[in-house]
């Protein structure tokens, strides 16, 4: 999550990178927002960023536009109510417009309304494919129900894809042809589990033409959808929803395209507007709390951290719960970098343990910067129980405090490494690296904070680190190690599962070991695909908040050589300042 990136230490710097809406906040605009957030000088948006060095060169527009709230709210109201009810009706009419619809209403990122209604068709697609089985001769329609299905948790066998497989079990040619099909086969592709070499060697068939079709394609742009679909496939990717607004997206014939679009468009604004006067209550809250001043070490990066809620909790009913998230990813960072750059290693023992501890009055030996932390941080905890209680009837200020507990024993093992010399085998380090991404942290804060399904059982296999997290983490913890030797001009130094394994075996190239992480990427994302399937003993809101984590991922961690972060740069200011187009872009 938030979830502090790593530092390679010198002896590694060999290795190689892989690689609405109005802007009025309640009754401030985009310029308060501006004086709200931190290290703003001038009044200019890329200064109140908040996210360090990679992103603060970034300008954006503080323009006044306005709308009527009240008529949009109402003109909402009522679409909704209209998308609902072609939706149903699609769905009965016509199987495979139905689940056009579905697709293009998730990739409009409005699927938060219409739940229960795909659930529904979905669910009648899943028995009778159960029944019966799917003997449909169209790769996109049984790539597009493969892939929704198990979006929806159903596992749906990939023997489906049989009937476009030869006797020798090899793809047939005669599909190669079929651009939306090969697209739709790669997306299903990227739902594979352990064991699937099916769904692997269609993955490779698809990518393999659809890259041909990305560079010799006359249709420019068909060919730009196909290489962003390449770059970026849904399943591990987030992505606004301007991004959909390209004619050549499944269910653009569609007559009722033009419904949801002008619905997404109407949503678009008034969830920018919400997350605006969130970014708002941040801001106050982290000036507030005065840390920049205080810990001037560490990173200041709230709208950074905010990002990761927003990720989480896409739902906008779920307002208090990114604010509140927000508040733990921050202590994230800021603990990370207590560990990487201030403390010396007998220092942060003390700290580790007072952590463990949790006990408030055996820190005056500490230096002032871990006092002031450590107290903040009780106060955010005692806090967010106390909420989490009113809201949802369980306290779990046992499992907060445990949680961080853990993390700072994982950033401690880290510091004893380094400043020992003593280099740990790289499976020892990803083991560690795991907890100290603080993935886990984050998503114990999300399952309390959702209040969904909470039993003793429940809050021991959260506490537990399960294969839902510990899969997202090892996503996030290799992706970090490969996406840069150094960021956001940090002085601490730390390890990497790349030169750890490099100094473990060192007959391999620096592509060999880059290569070898991410297919450990690959292997976490198909356990992830696991662990999302029904029976699952977590909400469904709590597995697509994991879900999106990892999906952020790419987001948060592809530096360019700059040491910026052009992607996350641009995400945020598609979400946050900009109007959807009306016309489409990559």
């Amino acid at each position: 999550m938030a979830f502090p990136s790593k530092i390679i230490s010198s002896a590694s710097s060999h290795v190689q990178v892989i690689p609405e809406q109005t802007s009025k906040v309640g009754k401030q605009n985009l310029s308060d927002i501006n004086s709200l957030l931190p290290n703003n000088k001038n009044g200019n948006i890329n200064d109140s960023i908040g996210v360090s060095a990679p992103l603060k060169h970034v300008t954006y527009p503080c323009e006044h536009r306005s709308f009527n709230n009240d008529d949009i709210h109402i003109d909402h109201a009522k679409k909704l109510d209209a998308v609902k009810h072609i939706l149903i009706r699609v769905g009965d009419d016509d199987p495979f417009e139905g689940l056009a619809m579905i697709d293009t209403v998730q990739r409009l990122g409005i699927d938060y309304y219409f739940q229960d209604e795909i659930e529904q068709i979905l669910q009648r697609q899943s028995i009778v494919f159960s029944n019966h089985g799917d003997r449909h001769n169209d790769l996109q329609e049984v790539a597009l129900r493969f892939r929704l299905l198990r979006q929806q948790g159903y596992y749906v066998s990939p023997d489906v894809f049989n009937n476009f497989r030869n006797k020798e079990g090899k793809s047939k040619q005669n599909i190669s042809g079929d651009i939306n099909g090969l697209m739709s086969l790669y997306e299903a592709s990227q739902l594979s589990i352990v064991g699937e070499d099916v769904l692997d060697e269609a993955g490779d068939f698809s990518v393999n033409l659809l890259s041909e079709y990305a560079t010799h394609l006359a249709d420019y742009d068909l060919a730009g959808l196909v290489k962003h679909l390449l770059l970026h496939p849904y399943r591990k990717s987030l992505s606004s929803a301007r991004n959909f607004f390209h004619g050549n997206f499944q269910g653009n014939e569609y007559v009722w395209i033009l419904d949801l679009k002008e619905l997404a468009n109407m949503d678009f604004k008034l969830v920018q507007s919400l997350h605006q006067k969130e970014i708002v209550q941040i801001s106050k809250w982290w000036k507030e709390l005065g840390l920049a001043k205080k810990l001037e070490f560490a990173r200041d990066q709230p709208l950074k951290w905010y990002m990761w809620s927003m990720a989480c909790f896409t739902d906008p009913s779920l307002s208090w719960q990114r604010i509140e998230l927000t508040k733990p990813i921050s202590f994230i960072y800021i603990i990370d970098d207590i560990f990487d750059i201030y403390g010396a290693l007998d220092v942060l023992t003390l700290f580790t343990e007072a952590i463990n501890r949790w006990d408030l009055g055996g820190i005056e030996q500490l230096p002032e910067c871990m006092k002031i932390c450590f107290k903040a941080l009780n106060d955010i905890t005692n806090e967010i129980s106390n909420k989490v209680y009113k809201e949802h009837g369980y306290n779990p200020v046992h499992s907060l405090r445990k949680a961080w507990g853990s993390l700072c024993n994982a950033f401690l093992t880290e510091a004893k490494w380094f400043a020992s010399g003593q280099l740990p085998k790289a499976e020892e380090y990803l083991k560690n690296g795991i907890v100290s991404s603080g993935v886990h942290l984050g998503l114990v804060h999300i399952f309390f904070l959702l209040g969904h399904g909470i039993t003793s059982e429940t809050v021991r296999l959260i506490d537990s680190n399960p294969p839902i997290v510990s899969s997202v983490a090892t996503i996030l913890r290799l992706w970090d190690d490969l996406g840069s030797a150094k960021d956001e001009n940090q002085d601490g130094n730390d390890g990497s599962y790349i030169y750890y394994y490099m100094m473990e075996h060192q007959d391999v190239t620096a592509e060999d070991a880059q290569k070898h992480a991410m297919d450990k990427i690959s292997d976490a994302w198909k356990r992830l695909n696991q662990e999302c399937l029904s029976p699952n003993p977590f909400s469904a809101s709590f597995t697509r908040a994991s879900l999106n984590i990892a999906r952020m991922v790419p987001l948060m961690y592809s530096y360019d050589d700059n040491q910026r972060l052009p992607r996350l740069e641009e995400y945020i200011k598609s979400l946050l300042f900009d109007n959807l187009p009306t016309q489409g872009v990559y």
